[in-house]
């Protein structure tokens, strides 16, 4: 007896719909795409191909462990939550909260626990050291966005199913599936976009997959993004094609600061030249509608939120931001609310190096500084959820010592990995199949409006949910008992029901709550977004609920996107705030650099189709072939450096030995490692088999983005020797 179910794919950024056939044990017998999803369509990547095999992963852990010494043992749920408040306990009555910090890793974003949870947890320990993924991903365009428009979450998408043109750096969505840019086929969508006669633009360091479909590539220096935007701004403004359609403030604060970057002096800075840049400003002016997107290759530099800024900027100087064809803003189900007060960063700063907060979160960057210096407030315990940041975080063997020195860990995770191995108890969620599914974060970068929501295809059999899990960890930090989801719900709509326009101002809130539906509290939460959103019954725009998605497991095409420029802004001047001072105040340090030689060589990250940062090096059909852990180089370095078969890469921070892949599709004086390697000795056998090296050993904790904090990954200045030769950096 087989069973055919339904739910959206968590492997990446893409919400493509799946359709599974499960055997009577419960058991993945096949996977394809959902063809009667609105917005995939059917298409399927080999991820997504792959989810039966990474969710019945025989390395994944099924019960708690406990590690005593050096050795763990396999423990029941009470004994497990009762060591890690016996932890927490010893940690913060000698030491204090500010002694606790967590992380949060990539896959929060794409699980409902880690949306509807993790906050709670955060507020419940009571610190300030707060780190995530995000300050080595794409912190700068939350920032960009929040200072430009007023909310860190009002990040402007292409419009890729109407534009004429678009113009994209340091992204390579055929391989990434799209980020920050939600688009199942993504590939099928830029066909498109060619085939009724628009034009695409890759400037990449790289001749990717993706630049390879495109009409145009254009190579350009590492790290030297935010120099091409500016010299296009400059461009746009020498030739008055500067038409914005919005009223703005700043725009003769941008006029001023781009005059010291014409492209004849960026022309040198970033190997594009100043004939190409004209024409490529040209062209995004004269085109009937354009967007620009911008990923993380420009995030991940040293002006990531200069170069993310000027692609809004550009957007918005070409009259096409807003607009149908250009770059909008989705409007998804269960929308963010109204900021109480004008976003800013900095409200408070990390204790060793003085960084800024941003978005309520330290860069990770300077983690290790936390927990290796002595002092009040210095970090002795940690609390990870869905993360290896000894991988994925810059200077990684740094911190895989400074863990080990830790007074108590406690990790979530399905894993024993290159992190959670320091742990002193391992909480491991259940199953992909036995956890419901939704999309918060990702559907508020969709290019076109849709939701779904997929029920736990298998039970729990008795363990807890992850979302359990994180609600039993933050009723133990908060020292409270009770029901966690039923005490956020009573916030919610006590706030609603204070909140004029609403839709359910002034209302009971105890018949508002018996009107909810669910079987977990999760999914009455979820109910509850659903019904107050902006196609919410209770908001009378609409009749969404969390019944109605039910009703619909192929999700719900929620239509194209719209202007809606005004309801988005959240700025105190209710304009979009082309220059903010703290942006233009970071233009001094662009300026400084820009007349600088550029490093001989220098290193970047690299994307796999078949990979997801460093959890999915466990699913044996996802290995091999091009997801490899090699060390993409040009020939001509090859033969000018002498090199054979492998090579040793040197930093400032660290050595490694890898092996090389020769090729012409990076320029000269760039070479490639890909992010997320480095399993050497780990408990997953199909991962140790393929170990490759950790390249966040040659990334450097003390390069960063300084409006945003994030981490450097690419552009960092590397010497290559032939093995046996190791050249002093």
């Amino acid at each position: 007896m087989t069973a055919t179910v339904h739910r959206t794919c968590p492997l990446c950024e893409a919400v493509c719909g799946l359709t599974l056939t499960l055997d009577e044990g419960g058991h993945v017998t096949g996977v394809r795409g959902d063809k009667d999803d609105p917005f995939s369509k059917g298409f399927i990547c080999p991820k997504g191909a792959s989810l039966g095999r990474l969710d019945e992963d025989p390395d994944r852990l099924r019960r708690p462990l406990i590690r005593e010494g050096d050795l763990w043992r396999e423990a029941g749920w009470d004994e497990a939550f009762a060591a890690v408040e016996r932890g927490l306990g010893r940690v913060t009555e000698r030491y204090g909260r500010q002694a606790v910090a967590i992380y949060l890793g990539n896959p929060n974003a794409h699980t409902m626990a880690g949306a509807l949870y993790a906050a709670p947890l955060i507020k419940a320990l009571g610190t300030r050291n707060v780190f995530t993924a995000a300050t080595a991903d794409q912190m700068p365009k939350h920032v960009a966005s929040g200072l430009m428009f007023g909310h860190p979450l009002a990040v402007p998408v292409p419009d890729l199913d109407r534009t004429d043109f678009l113009l994209m750096l340091g992204a390579n969505p055929l391989e990434s599936n799209g980020s920050l840019c939600t688009a199942p086929d993504f590939p099928g969508r830029l066909k498109a976009l060619r085939g009724r006669g628009g034009k695409v633009v890759v400037v990449d360091p790289r001749r990717t997959r993706t630049a390879a479909l495109a009409d145009e590539h254009v190579f350009v220096r590492p790290g030297t993004d935010a120099y091409l935007l500016f010299a296009m701004v400059h461009t746009l403004f020498a030739e008055d094609l500067a038409r914005p359609w919005h009223e703005v403030n700043g725009l003769a604060e941008v006029r001023e600061a781009a005059k010291h970057f014409p492209p004849e002096a960026v022309a040198r800075r970033t190997g594009v030249p100043a004939g190409t840049i004209v024409r490529l400003a040209r062209e995004l002016a004269g085109a009937r509608t354009a967007a620009v997107y911008a990923r993380i290759g420009t995030c991940t530099t040293e002006f990531g939120t200069l170069a993310q800024w000027l692609v809004d900027v550009l957007n918005v100087l070409t009259g096409n931001l807003d607009r149908p064809g250009g770059a909008m803003f989705p409007k998804p189900a269960t929308e963010f609310g109204a900021r109480r007060r004008p976003y800013t960063v900095g409200r408070w700063r990390s204790r060793v190096r003085g960084l800024p907060e941003a978005n309520g979160e330290l860069p990770v960057a300077t983690l290790a500084d936390e927990i290796e210096t002595p002092g009040e407030g210095q970090v002795r315990m940690l609390v990870t959820v869905a993360g290896n940041p000894v991988l994925s975080a810059p200077h990684g063997d740094r911190l895989d010592a400074a863990f080990g020195g830790l007074d108590f860990m406690v990790s979530v995770d399905p894993y024993l990995n290159e992190t959670t191995r320091h742990a002193d108890v391992v909480l491991p969620p259940p199953r992909v199949l036995q956890s419901g599914h939704y999309d918060f974060a990702l559907l508020g970068f969709a290019v076109r409006n849709y939701t779904r929501y997929s029920r736990p295809a298998l039970p729990l059999d008795g363990r807890p949910s992850e979302a359990q899990i994180l609600a039993r960890l933050a009723m133990i930090a908060s020292g409270l008992e009770g029901d966690l989801d039923e005490f956020l719900i009573g916030e919610m709509l006590r706030k609603a029901a204070q909140t004029p326009g609403s839709g359910v101002e002034g209302q009971d809130v105890a018949e508002l709550r018996a009107g909810l539906e669910g079987e977990t509290g999760g999914e009455r939460r979820l109910d509850l977004m659903l019904r107050l959103g902006p196609y919410g019954e209770w908001a009378g725009k609409g009749d969404l609920s969390l019944r109605k998605l039910l009703d619909h497991p192929h999700g719900l095409d929620l239509g194209a996107l719209e202007p809606r420029l005004p309801e988005v802004l959240k700025t105190a001047s209710g304009l979009i705030e082309l220059a903010p001072p703290q942006l233009v105040e970071d233009v001094e340090r662009l300026r400084g650099r820009l007349e600088e030689e550029p490093p001989e060589i220098v290193l970047i990250g690299r994307r796999h189709l078949r990979s997801n940062n460093s959890w999915l090096h466990n699913v044996g059909p996802l290995v091999g072939g091009s997801n490899t852990c090699t060390l993409q180089i040009n020939p001509a370095d090859v033969d000018r450096l002498g090199l054979t078969g492998q090579a040793v890469v040197t930093s400032a921070t660290g050595t490694l030995t890898v092996t090389l892949e020769p090729t012409d599709t990076i320029m000269p004086g760039v070479v490639s490692l890909p992010h997320g390697w480095g399993h050497e000795g780990s408990t997953q056998q199909v991962a140790a088999e393929h170990a490759g090296v950790n390249a966040n050993v040659l990334t450097d904790e003390s390069a960063l983005d300084i409006p945003s904090g994030n981490a450097v990954f690419n552009g960092v200045p590397v010497t290559i020797s032939p093995t046996g030769v190791i050249t002093a950096h």
